[in-house]
C-alpha cells in the first residue's frame, strides 16, 4: 500500500500548555516523509474531526497518525473506515497527565517534550511499517451450532441458538435426551417466589427440540472425530455403527458432569451399609413412589443428609460441588412431603444456597428441617438402623442423631471430561488445592475421556484447568475454552446449580454465535474482536523446530508430516504468541511484525551518557499493562520520565531480538508489563505471560555472558486494577538501574 500520512496533534486536554508543537512539526517534517502535519485543540471535537476528513478527501491521505489520547478512548471517533489506517501516540495519558510540572521546570519540560517527540516517532514508524490487513475468507464457511450433551444445559443451548435463527446439531450419547436432570423425581425452584419444589419439564423441553425444525437430533451419538476450526470444523458423528458428517461452525460443549465416585467414601459408611446411599440414589428411590429405606423397604422416618461428602476435602474434591447444598434441601422436602412429621437432619459445613435460594433454605427450616454445622466423625450401624457422631462447631459440643432410616451422602461433581480417568488420577487431580501441577495436567491429557476427539496437534480434547474442568479463563471470558470457537457451558465448565446451568447454557450459545459471524467476516474472536490480521507465514525460512506449534495456546497450528507447521487461521486469536516463539522470525502479522516492534524502538531518541537521561523502554501488554498505564496517567499519579511505552498483544508474542535490539541501541534497561498467570490467573492470551517469563530467563543467561546485567531486564505482573502500584514499579526499576550505571553500549 501506498501511504500518503497525515499527522494531527491534539492540543486540548493539557497537551499544548507542555508540549511544543512546533518543534513536533519540525521533527517531523524533517525525519519523516509526512504530507500533513496539523494541530488542533479539540480534535476529537466535530472540528476536529471535520479536519482529518478533509483531508482525507482533498489531499488522499489513507494513513492517520492520531497524538492526542489513550487509543483506548474514542476509537469510534477515529475511526474513518477500512480503507484508512489509522495510528495513535499518546501524548495526554502516558504523556503529560502522568509527567506534570506544577513548578515549571525547565528539565521536567524537556523531559515531557521529549517523550511526546518519541511517543510521535514510534507512532510514525509504525505507521510506516503496517499494511492494511486483509481478513481471511474460508470456503464453505458454516453457520451451524453443534452442541454436545443433550442434558439441560445442552437442550437449553440448543433451543437458544435454534431461537435466534441457527440451525443446530444436538448429539448425545443416551438414547434420550435430558441427561441427570431428567432423572430427578422433581426439581428445586427455578422462578420466584424459590420457595417450592417444581415439576420435571425436562421431558417437555425435549418434546419442544424433538418438534424443533431447526435442530437435527442425534440420540446413542458418540462425536468420531473434529477437525477444521470456527466456521469450518467437520465433525463425525458415529450412530448406530454408521457414521454422518456435518459442516459445523461453534461448538457448545454441555456434557455435564457425574456424581463423585462414592466407593471412595467409604469412611462415611458407603458400601458397608446398605441404608447410606447417595443423592443420585435417592432421586431414583422417589421417582419410584415411597421414599424406603433399601435393606428392608422399610419408609423412612428419620433420615440424615451429610453435605460436603467428598466435596471441599483434600482427599477427594477440594472444591464446592455447588448444587449439593439445595439438592439436599429439596430431598428433605421429599422426606416431608411424604411424612411431615419425619425427623430430617442435614450436617453441614457451610449452607451454600446462594441468591434467590435463601428463600428456599427458610422454606426448608419451616417444614422442620434440623442443620446441623459439624463435621461427622462416625457413622454405625445396628440391627439396619444407622447414627451418627459429629462435632457440633456452633455449640462446642458433640452431638449424635440416632436410629436413622436412611443417611444421603451429598457426594459432589465431577466433570464428564475426566469421567473415563482412574481412580489414581482422579485423586492426583483432586489433591491438587489450588491448581493442577503441570504433571497432573499431562495425565489429565492422557487420560481423560475422549469427548470431541479433536484433530488437533495438540490433543484430542480440551486442555484441563483447575480441577480438571476445561473453562479457559473464570475471571473474564466465560465459556471459553482454548479451543477457539468451542464453549463449555453447565457443569463440564464449573460446578453450578440449575438456574446456573441455563443462564450458562444461553451465554454459551450467544458466544458460538458471535464466533460464527464474526468468522464468517475474517474477524478474529475475543478479545481481538475487529482484528482482521491473522499470521502469516514465510515457509522457505522454517527450520521445523516446532516452538510455534508447542506453544501456541490455542491449538491454532498443526504440522503437517514433515514437521512443517500448519496454521488455521480461523482457530487464531491474533496475540502473536507464535511470532514471539519463532527463532528465524518467519511469522508476521499485516499490522504487527518483529521488524515493525525493532523498527520502532529504534525510533527512541538515546541521549548521550553525559546528559544522564536514561532511556527505559516497556513492552505493555494491551490488555493489562495498557489500560493499567492509562488509569494511572488518568489519576494523575506521576512516574520517571525516562519510560518509552510500547504497546504489544501479549507478552507472550515477545521475541527476544527486541531486547537484544534494545540493548544495543543504549536503552539502559527494559520492563516487560504484563498480565498475572499462576493459579488464578488472569493473562487474556492464556499462557503469554508465562512464556514471556521462561523466554526472560533466557535472556538473562545471554545477557550475563555479554557482560551486561542481568537486571537490566526485568518482568512485572498487573490487572488493571494495579494502577496505583504503576508509579512504584517503574520509579523503583529507574533507581535500580540508576545503581547499575548507564547502559555500557551506549553511543555504539
Amino acid at each position: 500500500m501506498d501511504k500518503k500520512i497525515g499527522v494531527y496533534v491534539c492540543t486540548g486536554c493539557g497537551i499544548g500548555e507542555v508540549v511544543d508543537f512546533e518543534a513536533l512539526s519540525e521533527i517531523v517534517d524533517d525525519e519523516y516523509s509526512v504530507a500533513v502535519c496539523k494541530s488542533h485543540p479539540f480534535l476529537c471535537g466535530a472540528a476536529g474531526v471535520a479536519e482529518i476528513k478533509k483531508d482525507l478527501e482533498e489531499e488522499g491521505i489513507n494513513a492517520v497518525v492520531i497524538a492526542a489520547c489513550s487509543s483506548r478512548v474514542n476509537y469510534d471517533v477515529f475511526n474513518f473506515g477500512p480503507a484508512v489506517l489509522v495510528e495513535r501516540a499518546n501524548l495526554r495519558e502516558q504523556g503529560v497527565w502522568s509527567h506534570q510540572n506544577p513548578d515549571d521546570d525547565e528539565d521536567v519540560k524537556e523531559n515531557i517534550q521529549m517523550l511526546a517527540t518519541d511517543n510521535l516517532r514510534m507512532s510514525i514508524v509504525k505507521m510506516e511499517n503496517m499494511d492494511p490487513p486483509e481478513p481471511y475468507a474460508a470456503e464453505d464457511l458454516s453457520k451451524t451450532i453443534l452442541v454436545v450433551g443433550g442434558g439441560l444445559s445442552g437442550m437449553t443451548a440448543a433451543l437458544e441458538a435454534a431461537g435466534a435463527g441457527y440451525q443446530v446439531v444436538l448429539v448425545e450419547k443416551e438414547a434420550e435426551l435430558g441427561g441427570w436432570a431428567a432423572r430427578c423425581y422433581k426439581l428445586p425452584p427455578l422462578k420466584p417466589p424459590f420457595r417450592e419444589l417444581e415439576e420435571n419439564k425436562c421431558a417437555a423441553i425435549a418434546q419442544e427440540i424433538a418438534a424443533n425444525p431447526d435442530i437435527k437430533v442425534y440420540t446413542s451419538a458418540e462425536i468420531q472425530s473434529t477437525a477444521g476450526g470456527p466456521g469450518v470444523f467437520d465433525v463425525e458423528i458415529s450412530q448406530n455403527g454408521s457414521v454422518a458428517r456435518e459442516r459445523i461452525g461453534a461448538i457448545v460443549l454441555a456434557t455435564g458432569a457425574r456424581p463423585y465416585d462414592p466407593e471412595r467414601l467409604g469412611h462415611l459408611g458407603f458400601g458397608r451399609y446398605a441404608n447410606v446411599i447417595t443423592q443420585a440414589m435417592l432421586e431414583e428411590i422417589a421417582g419410584k413412589g415411597k421414599i424406603t429405606r433399601p435393606s428392608d423397604g422399610k419408609e423412612v422416618e428419620k433420615v440424615a443428609f451429610i453435605q460436603c461428602a467428598g466435596s471441599r476435602d483434600a482427599e477427594h474434591l477440594p472444591y464446592c460441588s455447588a448444587a449439593c447444598c439445595v439438592e439436599s434441601m429439596k430431598q428433605a422436602l421429599y422426606v416431608k412431603e411424604q411424612n411431615p412429621e419425619a425427623a430430617v437432619y442435614v450436617f453441614y459445613k457451610d449452607i451454600r444456597a446462594n441468591g434467590q435460594y435463601e428463600h428456599f433454605y427458610m422454606r426448608a427450616q419451616e417444614a422442620g428441617v434440623i442443620f446441623i454445622k459439624g463435621d461427622v466423625s462416625c457413622i454405625n450401624e445396628d440391627d439396619g438402623s444407622l447414627s451418627i457422631e459429629a462435632d457440633d462447631l456452633l455449640m462446642g459440643e458433640k452431638t449424635a442423631a440416632e436410629e436413622l432410616d436412611l443417611v444421603v451422602l451429598a457426594n459432589g461433581m465431577v466433570p464428564s471430561t475426566l469421567a473415563g480417568l482412574p481412580a489414581e488420577v482422579q485423586k492426583e487431580v483432586a489433591e491438587q488445592e489450588a491448581a493442577a501441577t503441570a504433571e497432573a495436567s499431562e495425565a489429565v491429557a492422557a487420560a481423560e475421556q475422549r469427548i470431541l476427539n479433536l484433530k488437533y496437534r495438540q490433543g484430542p480434547e480440551l486442555p484441563a484447568l483447575k480441577y480438571g474442568f476445561p473453562d479457559s479463563h473464570f475471571i473474564c471470558f466465560p465459556y471459553e475454552t482454548r479451543r477457539t470457537g468451542i464453549y463449555a457451558a453447565g457443569s463440564v465448565r464449573a460446578p453450578m446449580d440449575l438456574p446456573s446451568t441455563i443462564a450458562d447454557a444461553t451465554g454459551a450459545a450467544l458466544k458460538a454465535i458471535q464466533c460464527v459471524e464474526l468468522t464468517a467476516q475474517g474477524s478474529a474472536v475475543h478479545p481481538r474482536v475487529w482484528d482482521f490480521s491473522y499470521p502469516q507465514f514465510f515457509m522457505q525460512r522454517c527450520t521445523q523446530c516446532k516452538r510455534c506449534t508447542e506453544e501456541c495456546p490455542f491449538g491454532a497450528i498443526n504440522e503437517d508430516e514433515k514437521g512443517n507447521p500448519l496454521p488455521n487461521p480461523t482457530r487464531c486469536r491474533r496475540c502473536g504468541t507464535c511470532m514471539g516463539a519463532c527463532p528465524e522470525r518467519i511469522i508476521s502479522f499485516k499490522n504487527y511484525s518483529v521488524p515493525m516492534i525493532g523498527n520502532m524502538l529504534k525510533a527512541i531518541e538515546v541521549p548521550e551518557e553525559d546528559e544522564e537521561k536514561p532511556r527505559i523502554l516497556v513492552l505493555a501488554c494491551e490488555n493489562d499493562a495498557m489500560p493499567a498505564l492509562d488509569m494511572a496517567g488518568i489519576n494523575h499519579l506521576n512516574y520517571n520520565p525516562w519510560v518509552r511505552i510500547i504497546p504489544v498483544r501479549c507478552l507472550g508474542s515477545l521475541n527476544l531480538v527486541w531486547i537484544a535490539d534494545a540493548m544495543s541501541r543504549g536503552i539502559d534497561g527494559v520492563l516487560l508489563l504484563g498480565c498475572k498467570h499462576g493459579d488464578d490467573y488472569q493473562c487474556h492470551f492464556m499462557k503469554g505471560s508465562e512464556l514471556a517469563e521462561i523466554r526472560l530467563s533466557k535472556v538473562s543467561e545471554t545477557l550475563d555472558r555479554l557482560g551486561l546485567e542481568s537486571e537490566r531486564v526485568r518482568m512485572a505482573e498487573v490487572s488493571i486494577t494495579d494502577y496505583d502500584q504503576i508509579p512504584g514499579i517503574l520509579d523503583e526499576f529507574a533507581e535500580k538501574l540508576d545503581e547499575l550505571g548507564p547502559n555500557p553500549m551506549k553511543g555504539f
